[in-house]
Order: structure tokens, then sequence, then C-alpha cells
């Protein structure tokens, strides 16, 4: 109800009204969704409150009668005594009866699934109760759902025990421009991701959920299994660290000898690093412990997630305190508190090689340079996901998502920056090379408190972890695109257990590495392959700005999301070349195997968005003009009813699609495939839709390219004359009407079919379309079965270069490419053969086609040949047609004669010209008897269709096609159109 019918409603009631304004309802008002009729026989008093009769507003029936009386509710509804009234026609009352207002109209506000009707009739006499949507029984906000989850993903190992060793390996000044790379791309894919997150309602998937919906489900499953890995990958990389840590606080914990390293920093210094035995098993041991705080559920999760969080910005807040607090040697040897001449010294990069654990060892087998720092320090930006990673588990993924994340990537990236900088004047370049743990070190009041804060930070991140890749996991497998997925599957609200135990099993075994700068080039680049997924996305959706891209974020712009792409495809080769190659060629082995055996997911992605506009395009370059025969493509109108019957589960006689095959060359072009039902459209819509959906799965199964369409029709003649004239759009109409000869209807005695027939093909010429008709449809070969022959042309007519082109597109498939092409000219006695043949060649010479050219003389076609000279089985056919046509006019007559009018035939006037007829008669019969003479072992015969004669009955041009395809066990009658297909020039 617009605003002009609530204002109105004071002058129409101003005794219930009083006057009082009121503001417009919209559709998302408790109101509108809680509004129905009340039930027939109750009423209220006009003195009711409106709470007491909103509550009496429960449910809304659709019927066939007008039953329902409603009362008037705050000035929108009109009073139960006034239903019946002039003013009793409410538009809601208009609309109540209406199927697809009480189904999909206010169940669907309320974001319930449910099933369309389709049809008018499936929603009516249901009832339906209807009310507020079902909330989850938990839900996350922005804080708790993405930005803490986010801030642990990203304040981890890599800032604690590897932040200071990077900036005295790449100095301040290119540490700042590693922060500012890495935080830059990473803030760039949080635009992206906010701009795709606010486009509409999110499922549970996070990055793959979005990916997958633009890109489609090829992609989103490749990258979104990458994606997974890259989680479960991250989660073994914080557990070793946490591992590391409490190794290096507590040494006594170890169990097997520690490795020990001397270097010179004011004097000798050793340097001890943990046993990788010892970071094997106890990381092992932390795994299994995570993961049954995982098995928990969100519930356990969130509550341990602030125990997890509070002591890491406490050891931050006294990171910095120590770090201001510090002096020269102290709190130990080489940190020289917060010094310009220190700054000045750590400003330059001091590159050099290190031994497999970070250790500067001149005889190191590891050279550090700056791209090998972006792959080390890169997973500690990676944490952006972590709140997507959980969008089914948010109240509002539009607004949670957006701002949790961009905060948490703004807030660590400044403190980021803020380190480098007092990182880079607290300590001496040697200082900050051999103490992996200088943020302890330099902490206060004591480096305990650092060591548990590191601790707890890093398993918070490898808890956060191993919550996400579950998750992820569950969402793929939900979507049903793998079978092979199917086992982690997982109902809705429930937990992932069996992908939980999966991934743990994955960061099992990577913390049996037991090597940090092993691990994190693998996280880095399956990140930086979804990320890149991520601004693709965007940046596809705002390329084709497609209507329903409309995003409630704003900030966002395809040159950023452009950017953003191009920056993460760089990182990935600038860490490693080598490890960009595997991760790419991982994802694509997974497209692939999801393309061949995933099931196709609608999701309406933005590739198919880009074929749609593609498309819309190229119809609109290419205009109505006519098609240059250089360009042109045949495009069948398959007609699939077939003369006869098939088994109920076959829509389309599977060699009429092996044939429509055999007119694309290397499977380009698009067929049509139709056929009609008799009937009334409104009785017969559904069975209309079940049935394209069953020819649509038939053709795909026939590996045909081409559409399914089904037209209801009160006859097949009405129905195809519809088709022909309709389908298809500008050039990319179809031009060429594929049908099936109708062998059977003299033996069925079907005699509705002679008229239906000759209708079609007089519907073709007027509509301009070339005519295929296959005789012997049931021999025609399929992809395995070779021939071996000649495909024999009788070129009779000009039809503008179809029949050549058809000839050769058979060739081009494996079942033809061993027959040879031969050419039957058809020429009068008196003729010149020899010039005719030279022609000819010549001009299949320009068409670039081989083909051998047989001339063929006869006498006038009009004049029958001498008794006796023609022995041959054709004469038998010949006789019986005489006899049928004869026996057939002396019907025709004698009903005329009955009912004294002109001569009638298929419900119209007719002119038998006997003499004619027989003229037609013996030209088929020459036809025929020259077809089996030259051509009996042809793999296939092409021939010149004949037009329907004007005012001929059906019935006489079906005896001459029946003489015409006698003893032919395979023949294509061939009829072109006014155009040519082919052409001599390049």
């Amino acid at each position: 109800m617009d605003n002009g019918d609530i204002e109105s409603v004071d002058e129409e009631f101003p005794g219930r009204i009083g006057g009082r304004k009121y503001r417009p309802v919209v559709a998302n008002d408790r109101v509108v969704l809680e509004m129905s009729s009340m039930d027939p026989g109750s009423s209220s008093p006009a003195s009711d409150t409106f709470s007491d009769r909103q509550a009496s507003l429960k449910k809304i029936k659709a019927g066939t009668e007008a039953t329902m009386n409603t009362d008037l509710k705050e000035g929108s509804l009109p009073t139960h005594g006034q239903a019946n009234g002039p003013q009793g026609e409410s538009k809601l009352e208009l609309f109540g009866f209406d199927s697809l207002v009480s189904i999909l109209g206010l169940r669907s506000m309320t974001g319930e699934p449910i099933p369309a009707p389709s049809s008018p009739r499936d929603g009516e006499d249901v009832a339906i109760t209807n009310g507020l949507p079902k909330r989850a029984d938990l839900k996350l906000g922005t804080l708790m759902g993405v930005f803490v989850p986010c801030l642990q993903n990203i304040l981890g190992i890599i800032y604690y025990i590897r932040f200071s060793w990077i900036v005295g390996m790449a100095g301040i000044g290119e540490s700042l421009l590693l922060v500012s790379f890495c935080g830059l791309c990473t803030f760039l894919t949080g635009i992206s991701l906010s701009a795709i997150a606010t486009n509409g309602a999110m499922k549970g998937g996070g990055p793959y959920y979005l990916i997958g919906r633009a890109l489609g489900p090829e992609v989103g499953v490749s990258i979104g299994l990458c994606f997974f890995l890259g989680n479960a990958v991250a989660g073994a990389l914080y557990v070793l660290g946490a591992v590391e840590t409490f190794l290096k606080a507590v040494p006594a914990a170890g169990i097997f000898r520690e490795t020990i390293t001397n270097i010179n920093v004011t004097a000798i210094e050793r340097v001890e690093s943990p046993s990788s035995h010892d970071l094997q098993i106890y990381g092992i041991v932390v795994t299994i412990i995570l993961c049954f705080i995982v098995f928990g559920g969100v519930k356990i999760i969130n509550r341990v997630a602030p125990a997890f969080l509070i002591p890491v910005l406490f050891s931050l807040f006294c990171i910095f305190i120590g770090i201001f607090l510090a002096r020269r040697d102290k709190p130990a040897i080489g940190v020289t508190g917060l010094s310009l001449e220190t700054f000045k010294e750590n400003w330059s990069p001091g590159y050099q090689n290190t031994n497999d654990a970070g250790v500067p060892d001149p005889e190191g087998s590891v050279y550090w340079n700056f791209h090998g720092l972006v792959g080390l320090f890169f997973p500690a930006v990676t944490g952006i996901m972590a709140g997507s990673n959980r969008s089914a588990s948010l109240k509002d993924t539009q607004r949670s998502i957006p701002i949790g994340t961009l905060a948490a990537t703004l807030t660590t990236t400044a403190m980021y920056l803020v380190s480098v900088l007092l990182f880079g004047a607290l300590a001496t370049r040697k200082k900050l090379l051999a103490d992996r743990l200088l943020t302890a070190t330099v902490a206060w009041p004591f480096p305990a408190i650092i060591y548990i804060g590191i601790i707890l930070s890093t398993l918070g991140a490898a808890l956060q972890s191993l919550t996400g890749a579950p998750r992820l996991l569950a969402a793929i497998a939900n979507d049903e695109i793998l079978p092979i997925l199917n086992y982690f599957k997982v109902a809705d609200g429930s937990e992932p257990h069996i992908a939980t135990l999966f991934t743990a099993f994955i960061c099992i075994g990577c913390v049996v590495i037991g090597n940090l700068d092993l691990i994190t080039p693998t996280v880095t680049m399956f990140f930086l392959l979804c990320y890149a997924g991520v601004n693709l996305s965007c940046f596809l959706l705002d390329l084709l700005d497609a209507p329903s891209w409309r995003p409630r974020w704003k900030f966002h712009h395809w040159s950023l999301s452009l950017l953003g792409a191009s920056l993460c495809i760089v990182i990935m080769f600038l860490i490693s070349w080598s490890f960009t190659i595997v991760a790419l060629a991982l994802a694509s082995l997974i497209y692939y195997y999801v393309s061949i055996k995933g099931k196709a997911g609608d999701w309406g992605d933005g590739f198919k968005s880009a074929y749609f506009q593609l498309a819309l395009r190229s119809l609109r370059s290419l205009g109505a003009s006519q098609v240059h025969p250089k360009n042109w493509y045949p495009i069948p109108l398959v007609f699939c009813r077939p003369w006869g019957k098939l088994p109920e589960n076959v829509p389309c006689h599977p060699k009429l699609a092996d044939f429509a095959n055999c007119m694309k060359k290397k499977g380009r072009g698009m067929s049509i495939f139709f056929s009609i039902l008799d009937g009334d459209y409104h009785e017969l819509a559904e069975d209309a839709k079940a049935a394209c959906k069953q020819l649509g799965t038939y053709i795909d199964y026939k590996r045909c390219e081409g559409v399914a369409e089904i037209v209801v029709a009160p006859s097949m003649s009405e129905g195809f004359r519809g088709i022909v004239q309709t389908m298809g759009l500008g050039n990319l109409k179809p031009n060429i009407v594929v049908m099936r000869y109708p062998e059977i209807w003299r033996r069925e005695n079907l005699t509705e079919i002679p008229a239906t027939f000759v209708g079609i093909i007089n519907d073709c010429i007027v509509a301009n379309k070339a005519v295929v008709i296959v005789k012997g449809l049931d021999e025609w070969p399929n992809e395995y079965q070779r021939q071996y022959g000649t495909i024999d042309l009788y070129w009779i007519v000009r039809d503008g270069g179809l029949m050549l082109l058809l000839s050769q597109l058979l060739l081009t498939k494996e079942s033809f490419e061993s027959c040879k092409i031969q050419v039957f000219c058809i020429a009068e006695e008196d003729s010149d053969a020899e010039g005719l043949k030279t022609d000819v060649k010549k001009f299949l010479y320009d068409l670039r086609m081989q083909a051998e050219v047989i001339v063929i003389t006869m006498k006038s076609w009009d004049r029958q040949v001498e008794g006796g000279s023609q022995q041959d089985e054709s004469l038998e056919a010949f006789t019986g047609a005489q006899h049928r046509i004869a026996r057939y006019l002396t019907e025709m007559k004698a009903a005329a004669e009955r009912e004294r009018r002109p001569l009638m035939a298929d419900g119209k006037p007719v002119v038998v010209n006997e003499q004619q007829v027989e003229k037609f008669l013996y030209t088929t019969l020459k036809l025929n008897s020259t077809i089996l003479r030259y051509s009996r072992m042809a793999a296939v015969v092409l021939v010149s269709l004949p037009p329907p004669p004007v005012n001929h009955p059906a019935y006489f041009y079906m005896e001459y096609m029946d003489l015409l395809v006698e003893n032919v066990p395979r023949l294509l009658m061939v009829r072109g159109y006014r155009r040519d297909v082919v052409t001599l020039f390049t």
C-alpha cells in the first residue's frame, strides 16, 4: 500500500481513524511478515485494540472463493462489516487469492526456503502458516564473529618470533616497504571481500562461497580446496610456533638434545634451538588438544577465544612498554634502547646467509633477499578471511564482514609499521638477527608474560584455523559439486566432526615436518591464490555490472580489485616461481577434475553473465543483415517428434541426435531440439516443462550442443508454424529444419501424415528455411561405426551449395572420414555433358572440395521409357503408386459429384492434371532407378528435395516421395534457400 492510500483512509473512515497519520508500511516490518486474513467466521468489535487484532492474524488461506473477511488494521484494512461494501475491496483482498503472493511473496521475505509453485493452480487450497523466520541458536556480531578471529589470526607467530628478525635482515626502509606492500594487498582484498559480501545474503563457506558464486563452481571448488589446505597448514604453522616458544621458555621440557650455534654479537654467544623431534611430539599433542576444543562447537570456541586474546593484548602492551623503558645493554647485550644512531645503522638492508633455522651462518645454505622475506612475512597478514570463514555463524554478514575485516587489517598494519620503526631503533642488527625472541627479551616487567602471551596468541590463531578450515570443507561438500566430498557433508547447524578430523590429520602431517620456514611459503601460496580469486570475482562483477550487482559497500572500484589481484600474482612470483607453478597446477588439476566429475551448480556466476553479455553484444553487432557465406554456420531446428512411437524415456530418436552432431564442424554451432504437444496450453503447461527438462537432459546425455524447446499447440501444423516464425533472434535464428522421413505412414495407415508433412515443408519454404529430411534414420551410424564407400550427391537444382557443405561436414566426422564424395549431375540428352562436367569440376576446385564429378544424360524426364527396357525393382513400386493415385483420384471425384462441389483434398480445393501427375511419377522413377544403379553401395546419398506441387493433394506428393526413396537404405533429401552458404573467394 502506498502513501496515498494510507493518507486517504482519513477521509474514508473518519470515525475510526480520527485524523491520525501513519507511516508507510515497508516490506521488512513485523506487521507485514505476520500479515494475513482472519478466519472466515471471526469478527472483532470496533473497540478492539491494534495488538488484539494483530494477535488474531496468524494464517493465510489461498482458496478459490472470496470467503475472507478482514478487519480494519491501523487504517489499512476495511472493517469486517464493510468487507462486502464498496470500500471493502482492499489491495490485499485483490491479491489475497494469488498463490504467487501468498507463497512466494510473504514467505520468501522471511528467508524460509520453499518450492516455487509450478503453476497458478498449485497454490490453490493450500493453508500456509506464516510467521517470523526461525533464528539459529547462536549468532555472532562484528566483534566476536569477525574482528576477534581476524585479530587472532593476524597477530600470530610471525610477529613475536620472526618480525624483529625480518627488520634486522631487510632493514627499516625495506621492512616498511614490505609491510606496506603486503598490507596493501590484504587491504585491497578486504575491500573486494566487503563488496561481494554486501551484495546479498551469504551462507557458510566464506571466501569459497563468494568465489564460487561469482566465478562458478569449478573455480570456486578449486580455489576453495586450496584455501582449505592453506588453513590446515597454517594451523600447523601456529602450533609449531607455540611449541617452539614453550621450549624456548622451558628448556627443561625438551626430550631430545637441543641444537646449539655459536655466533658473535659483542662476544661469543650460544644460540639454542629446540630439537625438531621435540617440535614434532609436542606439536602433535597440542593439535589433538585443540581438536577437542573444536569438537565442542562454536559456543566453546567463543568462550575460549577471549581467554586467548586478552593475554595477547596484554603482552603487546608489555612489549611496547619494554621498548620505551629499554636502555643500552639493558635488558640484554645488543639492546641500545630507542636510539637515532641505531635507527640510522639499521635503515639499510643486511641480507646474508643463514642455516635452516634462520640463524646467521656464513656457510649457511639459505641466502635471504626481499623475495624470500615476502614469503616469510606474508602469513602474518593472512588472517583477514578468519571472519568470513565463519559466515554461517554471523548475525549480519553484510555489516560484520566489512567492518570487522577492514578494522582488523588497518589495526594490525598500523601496529606492524610502528613496530618496524621501534625495533629498528631498539637493537643492533646482530641482536635483531640472533635473538629470535627479542620481544620477550625487552618486555616489561619480565619475559614470562610474553612467553605466555606468545603461546596463547599462536594457539588462538591455530584454533581459528582449525575452526575455519573444517567449516570451509563442509561448505564445499554441502554444495554437492564433488561426490567424493560427500563424507564431509553436515546438516544445518551441525558441527563438521569428520571434516575436523581430516583437518587435524593434515595439520599433524605438517607438524611432523617441524620447520616453520619450509611451511610458510606453502601457506602463502594458497592464501594468495584465494585472495586473487576474491579480487578477480569483484573485478568481474564490477566489469559486468549486472542488475543484481548492488553491493552496499560503496568504497570499491573495479580498478582497486584489479590492482589487488595483480599484487597477489606479483607476490606469488616474488616469493617463488616454482611454488607458484605448483599451486596453480594444483588448482588447475582440481578445476579439471571438477569440470569432468563434478555436478553443475546453477549459481548465476559471473562467467555465465559474461557469456550472456558477450552474446548480446555479438548479436547486436551482427544485426539483422544477411550473414556472409564465409561466416555461415548451420543452426539446425531439429524436429524431435517422430512419425511413430518411441519408448517413454526416450524423448528424441537417438540417431536424430547423432545426425544433428554430424551437421557441425568440430562441434561448433548450436542445435535447437523441439517437439510439439497437442492440446490446450493451460492444461499441458506443466507437462511441457517436464518434457522440456527431459529432452534437455537427453541431448546433454547425447553430447549435443543445443537447447530443448517444447511447444503446446492445438495441432502439430499450428505448433510448427508458430515455431518456424518465432524461434531464434536476429541472425541466430535457425536456418535448417531437420526431421525424419515418415516411412511408416502407409504401413500404419496414418492418413493425417501427408497433409501435415507437406504443410511443414511449405511452411519452411515460406519462412525461407532450408530443409533436410533423413530417410533410413534407424540405420544412421553412430560415432563408433566407421563407414566406407562414397557419399553421393545428386545435384539437380541450385541450392546455394548446402548439399556440398553437408557432405564436407560429414567428412569431418570419424564415421565418414574414410569416404569419398561423388557428385552426379543430371543433364538432358541434347546438352553439353563435357562442358557441364568441366564447369562443375572448376567450381569444386575453387571451393577447395575434392570430389569426383559424374554427368548422367537421359531423355526428357517427362517421357516414358520404352517398355521392357527398364528392368529394375523400382517398377513394382511405380505400378503400385499409379494404382493408389488412380484410386484416390476416383474417390475424390466421386465425393465431389456426390456433394456437388469442386475437387477437395486436405480441406482445400485442388486441381489435378492427370498428365502432369504421370510426368512426376516417371521423373521420380527415373531418378530412383539412377540412384539404385550408381549408388547402391554408397554410405549415404544426398538428393535435392522437390517442392510440393501447387494445388496437388498431399497424398500425391507422398507417393512421389515414397517412389523416390524406394530401396535406398540411407538418403538425405536437401532443399536449400535463397542464400549461398559457400563462397569461392578467400
